[in-house]
Formats: structure tokens, C-alpha cells, sequence
């Protein structure tokens, strides 16, 4: 059993016992806003839950690892381009689906080209096109993509370094 987030748990426990003592109002105060933005994410977690689970029906790990693992290619990297840039909502909320497909055979430099190409928001074109003309919006967004997978490679490639030191 792991206990990854238990620190963290039990460190913000310890936080609010002393708040409490120090600052009651502020601890009810703190609460209350932490209630608040549980539920404006609530939805979120929701659907990434169910993202992941239509993901793990659909989706078996060896067909992930054949799209999306060592052996991808090309494809993998454009998969990952695209889905960067069709990917809305907040970051965070996108962190354990990734993590679900990491232990299914993603690879990291994949996560990195992914999260690069978020920047990319499809919504945003047409004002950026009005704002700046489309010839910017479109070198920005090719200089944006090549980024993206060179911040890929880089991370493929220091992966592959850091594991020859284990």
C-alpha cells in the first residue's frame, strides 16, 4: 500500500491544529474557502473519473503502450500534439488520467509534449487572430508546436540518461 499523499494530509492536519490555537476565526475562515473551492472541483474530479474509467473500458494497457508507449513513433507524438491542443479545463485536472495512462505505458516526454501544447487554446484563435493578424497567430502556434516536442525529446532523453545511473 502506498501512502503517497498521507504527509501532506497529515501536515496540513498540523497546519489547522496550530491555526487553531493561534487564530480560530482564520482557521474557520480557511475552511470555509477550502469547502468552497472542493466543490467548484468536485465536478471536475467527476469527469476526469469517468474520462479514466471510460479510458480503462475502451482501452486496454498493451493497446495504450502500442499508441502511446516506447514503440509509438511518430503517432504517439502526433497523439499527443493534438490532444494537447483539443484539452480544456484546468491542468490539475488532467493529472490523474495522465497518471493512469503513465502506468499503462505513457511515456514522459509524450506528458510533456501534451501539457506544452495545452497552451494552444482553440477558443482563443479567432480574438488572437484579431488582436495580431493571422500570420503571428500562425507562426506563434507552429513555434509553439515545434516547443512542444522538443520539450518532449529533451524530457525523452533525459529520461533515458537518468536511467542509465540506477
Amino acid at each position: 500500500m502506498k501512502l503517497k499523499g498521507i504527509p501532506l494530509f497529515v501536515a496540513v492536519v498540523l497546519l489547522y491544529i496550530v491555526l487553531y490555537f493561534l487564530n480560530s476565526q482564520k482557521l474557520f475562515q480557511a475552511l470555509y474557502e477550502s469547502g468552497l473551492v472542493l466543490l467548484k472541483i468536485i465536478p471536475i474530479f467527476l469527469l476526469v473519473i469517468l474520462f479514466t474509467a471510460i479510458i480503462n473500458y475502451f482501452f486496454k494497457p498493451k493497446e495504450v503502450a502500442r499508441h502511446l508507449g516506447k514503440k509509438s513513433g511518430w503517432r504517439g507524438w502526433a497523439v499527443s500534439l493534438i490532444a494537447g491542443i483539443l484539452s480544456h479545463g484546468p491542468m490539475y485536472a488532467w493529472y490523474p488520467m495522465i497518471e493512469d495512462l503513465k502506468q499503462h505505458g505513457l511515456k514522459k516526454g509524450l506528458i510533456a509534449t501534451f501539457f506544452y501544447a495545452r497552451s494552444i487554446k482553440i477558443p482563443l484563435l479567432p480574438i488572437m487572430i484579431d488582436y495580431f493578424g493571422i500570420l503571428f497567430t500562425i507562426v506563434l502556434i507552429t513555434y509553439t508546436l515545434i516547443a512542444s516536442l522538443i520539450q518532449g525529446w529533451l524530457i525523452e532523453l533525459l529520461n533515458i540518461k537518468s536511467s542509465h545511473f540506477n
